[in-house]
């Protein structure tokens, strides 16, 4: 590309400022603004789901955003040779959502698999033409995510996808992304990419919006293991959809370390706070506050303090899970809508 252009949004801190004002406005005006979020279909969905964006979808929802939430089943395949088990990972995400509080019949909330939407994929090619290689090699969010998928071959989809997400977000003119840090790349490639589509295309009638990223102020959770961002290739999580019983199995296993008394200190003990964070999250209360109870109680009460709260805090979502499991014919029927509205809005 000829121009010489910038950071559109600066340094981070500056990033962060505008995110607190967006979030402002959301509130005071929900309806003037668009939300495209999602994920990806490659199983079902679990606590640092629901911790660390799904609380914050349902927040956003129930403020009136419009919301448009995409299942990016098409981008399954930049990493996974096979499209199997999908469908049912599609509809298990849609439990989820559903389960989770989010009303996807409101007309305001929309999930949608994207491969459903051919006018959402109709935007790639030309999108693409707007990007050099030298853009795509070095995202540094692709460049992480090239390592830890461990592929000797690395097809073309994994640097291109960011183009495909442009896609998604700018199809329904998505105006708001809520993100973390590291997917900040992500969103201003899509930025990149409405601005010169604007220049070339439609200067005199811009077509897209630069949407602005929504920066989450959730904390990031740590495997059962504590040694990693708690992940379903890692194994190392507690999925929704896992009965009381198993999860109580699960936090037994789980990694703490040789220290008897519980403190709350994440950059010396990260596993033992990662625990205490947890039962902070299920209660409302201080990790602080929590270790002093437990203090020389050890690791043992620990876990038994976080089964309780954990169990208790997901049993309502549990119930509705399982609800919803025995209607599938309406969980499909909220996908068709779904589909429907976003073609719609195409």
């Amino acid at each position: 590309m000829a121009e010489q252009e910038q950071m559109s949004y600066g340094t981070f801190e500056a990033t962060l400022e505008r995110s607190k004002k967006l979030e402002q406005d959301l509130q005071q005006n929900p309806a003037k603004y668009k939300v495209l979020t999602g994920d990806r279909p490659t199983g079902r969905l679990h606590i640092g789901h629901l911790f660390g964006s799904i609380q914050n979808r349902v927040r956003l929802h129930k403020m009136g955003v419009p919301t448009f939430i995409v299942i990016a089943d098409y981008q399954v395949l930049t990493d996974r040779d096979t499209f199997e088990n999908i469908a049912d990972n599609i509809q298990q995400l849609t439990i989820d959502y559903l389960a989770a509080g989010m009303d996807l019949t409101d007309g305001k909330t929309f999930v949608f698999p994207h491969s459903h939407v051919p006018e959402l994929n109709q935007l790639l090619l030309p999108f693409l033409t707007l990007v050099t290689n030298a853009e795509l090699d070095r995202n540094p969010t692709v460049k992480e995510e090239i390592l830890a998928s461990g592929q000797k071959r690395i097809n073309a989809g994994m640097y291109t996808y960011p183009v495909h997400q442009a896609a998604d977000i700018l199809f329904c003119k998505g105006t708001v992304v809520p993100v973390g840090k590291d997917q900040l790349p992500h969103l201003e490639l899509t930025r990149t990419i409405a601005r010169r589509f604007n220049d070339r295309f439609a200067k005199n009638k811009p077509v897209f919006p630069e949407p602005q990223p929504l920066l989450s102020q959730a904390p990031i959770i740590l495997g059962l293991d504590g040694s990693q961002k708690m992940s379903k290739s890692r194994n190392n999580t507690i999925m929704l959809s896992t009965d009381e019983d198993e999860t109580a199995q699960l936090i037994k296993k789980a990694k703490t370390d040789s220290e008897r008394t519980i403190t709350y200190d994440p950059d010396n003990r990260p596993e033992v706070a990662n625990l205490l964070l947890l039962i902070s999250l299920a209660t409302g209360r201080k990790p602080e506050e929590i270790a002093a109870e437990i203090g020389d109680a050890g690791s043992g009460l620990l876990k038994k303090v976080l089964t309780e709260s954990l169990n208790e805090y997901l049993r309502p979502l549990r119930a509705r899970r399982k609800e919803l499991e025995q209607n599938m014919d309406y969980v499909r029927d909220v996908l068709r809508s779904g589909v429907a509205a976003a073609r719609a809005e195409a």
